[in-house]
């Protein structure tokens, strides 16, 4: 069975945090979607599914989850491009 694909097209972000740190993230379909980072990350880990953005160059990325300091996050394969993708991105609302 093939595993779903959702788009990114939007994040939230702890701006109190030094490290800026998504705290979930959003996409359009059937009147749009928003989850919290640990569930995010939970089902890409299971393989639910699987998310996607479009990079600084209109290309589309894969989302997937990295550690650092012991602490899971999100964050789109390495293209080499500045700023982050996914803090690119729109605020959710």
């Amino acid at each position: 069975m093939a595993i779903p694909h959702y788009q990114v097209t939007c994040h939230k972000k702890d701006d109190a945090n030094i490290h800026t740190r998504i705290q979930g993230l959003g996409g359009p379909g059937g009147g749009g979607w928003y989850r919290d980072l640990d569930v995010l990350i939970e089902g890409i880990e299971s393989r639910q599914y699987d998310l996607w953005t479009k990079s600084q160059e209109d290309t589309s990325v894969w989302v997937v989850v990295a550690k650092r300091n012991n602490r899971k996050y999100l964050k789109t394969e390495a293209d080499g491009e500045e700023p982050d993708n996914l803090l690119a991105l729109r605020q959710c609302p």
